[in-house]
């Protein structure tokens, strides 16, 4: 039986496939070193149109208009470049207001495609380029200590880690955001006010890792700049102790955050990585791993939500108090309390 794996690693190798969402152009070489915000691919992802009536600017028939229609689908155009005409005795002329691509004739209309501002990948962790993945991305790798998360805002940077949270249950304010901290990633605790965020993005921080969030901060915080990274879950959790201790025993060290959202259809985690120099034989972690005994384990839903423990014994298929039956496991809470919960609602920390 295999379960998903939460990563809370002091050293190992990771290696990430970057892709476009869409096709587009490849602008690194393997074998090349990239840093976190280093663009590798880019697409023109959000094209915006426009539409020139011909006919209606010309006074003249829709076949007509056809008949003095200089360019064709797929042609280039320039801004000012001729679209149709000369015309009349005033050899009157309609020229492209906007450079872009044309993509329909007919009717006496063209229909210009305007490039929009790329859509730009970055490389999200600091190393180097080991493939190439053609008009889509590439598969970047490095070394180094790895703490992934439950939820990212979308945003990736690079700085030096600072510990604000002076225990695993801190909870952060506005105030204990000060210019002290500015340009510098902050392990800052639970969040449970909007203007903690406002007041980072302010300052400003280069990105801030909480161990829990108020989910009413979620829309504010999906709006910022800078990357925002939940450890734990929605709602006052505490830092699980293995994460704590890696991020705070590296303050001061550079750190990449890449708070990626989180989709059902990737294995692709929200995540802090320190690159350090590893030693030959560390090996990549795996993302799904069977279950055994004494493994570490996050559980996932209430009544223990955030809660960690470790695997006593495998209790094959059992029937719960809501009357599913299902596989579940026996864990041993931190506290010392056995519990028996489904393998669908936990995962594995390694």
């Amino acid at each position: 039986m295999y379960t998903p794996v939460k990563h809370i690693l002091p050293m190992t190798i990771i290696r990430r496939e970057r892709v476009l969402p869409s096709p587009g152009k490849v602008v690194v070489r393997a074998g090349q070193k990239v840093n976190v915000a280093d663009v590798i691919a880019e697409t023109n992802l959000y094209p915006e149109y426009l539409l020139i009536d011909v006919a209606r600017a010309l006074r003249i028939s829709a076949e007509r208009a056809d008949r003095i229609i200089q360019c064709q689908v797929g042609d280039q155009i320039a801004q000012a470049d001729i679209i149709a005409g000369p015309i009349g005795l005033t050899r009157r002329l309609i020229r492209s207001p906007r450079e872009g691509r044309v993509v329909l004739v007919g009717s006496g209309q063209v229909l210009l495609e305007i490039a929009g501002k790329p859509y730009q990948l970055k490389a999200g962790l600091p190393g180097e380029v080991v493939d190439l993945i053609p008009d889509r991305g590439a598969i970047i790798e490095t070394g180094g200590a790895l703490v992934q998360g439950v939820w990212g805002n979308g945003k990736i940077e690079f700085g030096a880690i600072r510990v604000l949270a002076q225990s695993p249950e801190f909870e952060v304010k506005p105030a204990d955001l000060d210019v002290s901290l500015r340009g510098s990633i902050v392990l800052a605790g639970y969040c449970n006010e909007e203007e903690v965020l406002k007041n980072a993005e302010e300052l400003p921080l280069r990105g801030l890792i909480f161990s829990g969030m108020a989910a009413r901060c979620i829309p504010l915080a999906v709006k910022l700049s800078i990357p925002v990274i939940v450890l734990e879950g929605f709602g006052k959790y505490a830092y699980n102790p293995a994460a704590y201790k890696l991020l705070a025993t590296n303050e001061q060290r550079p750190a990449a955050i890449n708070a990626e959202m989180s989709s059902s259809f990737s294995t692709a985690r929200p995540e802090v990585i320190i690159p350090l120099a590893v030693p030959s034989g560390v090996g990549q972690p795996v993302e799904i791993a069977p279950l055994a005994a004494n493994q570490t384990a996050r559980l996932l839903r209430s009544p223990y939500s955030g809660e960690t423990g470790v695997i006593v014994a495998h209790k094959g298929r059992v029937t719960f108090q809501n009357g599913l039956r299902a596989e579940a496991v026996e864990v041993r809470l931190e506290n010392g309390q056995n519990v028996v919960v489904p393998v669908a609602n936990l995962e594995l920390i390694a």
